[in-house]
């Protein structure tokens, strides 16, 4: 078995990481069929998550995401890509959303 442990530091807080969180349970249950179980708690919530060859948690508090998972022996062989995407897909959530500026038409 190969082990997966991910770390990402963040400044959104525990109610802005409980969203991101949530994004991220729904991003890898529809792109990976994922089952995942969401505990929400006073200072941590935990996400569960599990499929045929990996299983995992995914520990987020307000300060911190912190991915743990076992990848049976045939997901092990390919833990490199499988944590390049974890990481993508995390790094993507967390990253600043673009404001879009709207410019109004004036009236005259």
């Amino acid at each position: 078995m190969a082990d997966l442990h991910i770390l990402r530091e963040h400044t959104l807080g525990l109610a802005g990481a409980r969203k991101i969180a949530f994004e991220w349970a729904e991003q890898v249950e529809q792109e990976f069929d994922m089952a995942c179980v969401y505990a929400e708690g006073k200072t941590e919530d935990e996400v569960s998550f599990k499929r045929s060859g990996v299983n995992g948690t995914l520990r987020v508090t307000k300060d911190q995401f912190e991915l743990d998972a076992k990848l049976g022996f045939l997901l092990g062989a390919f833990k490199d890509k499988i944590e390049a995407e974890i990481v993508k897909n995390l790094d993507q959530l967390l990253a600043p959303k673009a404001t879009k500026s709207k410019v109004g038409a004036k009236k005259k």
